[in-house]
C-alpha cells in the first residue's frame, strides 16, 4: 500500500465578498448630496423667477402698453413716462398731501387745464383714477412741458414738480446772470432738485431693465 498520502477535498468556493452595510454617517452623507442636488435643480427653475420678482419690488412697471402708446402718439422717451410714475407713485394709485392724483400725480387744476386743451369735454376729475386717462393727461403735460422749454428735460421735469411759474423765475434768474442753467445751482428747492435726479435715474434703469417691455 502506497504511502503517500490521499489527495485532499476540493476546498469549496469562496462566498461572495458582502457590500459593507452603510453607516449611519454615509446614510447622512449620500441624504445630504441628494437635497443639494435638488435644492440646485429647483434654483436653476426658480431663480429667473425670484430675480424678475425682485425686479419688480424695487423697479415695478405696471400699464407698459399705455406707457407704449402714449409715447409713440406725444413723440416721448417710455422709459421718460415710466420714471415719471415710477417717482411720483411707484406705480400706485393714490392721492397726495397736495390733492394730486394718481399714477402720474397730477393736480386737479392741472388735470382741468388739460382736459380744456386737449378737447376733454367729457373730463370729471375721477378719471384720474383711470390709469389710461391719468397716463394720458401725464404724458400729455410732460410734452407740454418739453415743448415750452426747448426739449430741456431738466427744466420741463422741474417744472413738473415745483411748477412752470417757479421755473420760469428761476431759468430768468439764472439769464440775467449770464448762467446756464443747472439743478444744482439754480433750482433753490432740494425737494425739486432730488426729484429731477431721481427721475434722470429711474430712467436709466428702465432702459436697462425694461427695454423690450417699453419697445426701446
Amino acid at each position: 500500500m502506497s504511502t503517500r498520502s490521499l489527495p485532499s477535498r476540493a476546498r469549496r468556493a469562496a462566498p461572495a465578498a458582502r457590500r459593507p452595510r452603510a453607516t449611519p454617517a454615509r446614510r447622512r452623507l449620500r441624504l445630504a448630496g441628494l437635497v443639494l442636488a435638488i435644492a440646485a435643480a429647483v434654483a436653476v427653475l426658480v431663480a429667473p423667477r425670484l430675480d424678475h420678482a425682485v425686479q419688480e419690488i424695487s423697479l415695478p412697471l405696471r400699464h407698459d402698453d399705455i406707457i407704449r402708446q402714449q409715447a409713440e402718439a406725444k413723440a416721448l422717451d417710455p422709459a421718460l413716462i415710466a420714471a415719471v410714475i415710477y417717482v411720483e407713485s411707484r406705480f400706485r394709485d393714490q392721492t397726495s398731501p397736495a390733492g394730486a392724483k394718481g399714477l402720474m400725480q397730477i393736480l386737479p387744476s392741472t388735470a382741468d387745464y388739460i382736459a380744456r386743451k386737449s378737447g376733454g369735454t367729457q373730463f370729471v376729475q375721477g378719471d384720474l383714477a383711470t390709469p389710461q386717462i391719468n397716463i394720458s393727461y401725464g404724458s400729455w403735460y410732460l410734452r407740454y412741458l418739453l415743448s415750452h422749454y426747448g426739449g430741456n428735460e431738466l427744466l420741463a421735469l422741474a417744472a413738473y414738480n415745483a411748477g412752470e411759474g417757479k421755473v420760469d423765475g428761476w431759468r430768468a434768474a439764472a439769464r440775467l446772470r449770464g448762467e446756464r442753467f443747472r439743478v444744482a445751482a439754480h433750482i433753490p428747492f432740494p425737494e425739486t432738485r432730488h426729484y429731477v435726479r431721481r427721475v434722470f435715474d429711474a430712467r436709466a434703469s428702465y432702459r436697462r431693465q425694461y427695454a423690450a417691455e417699453l419697445g426701446l
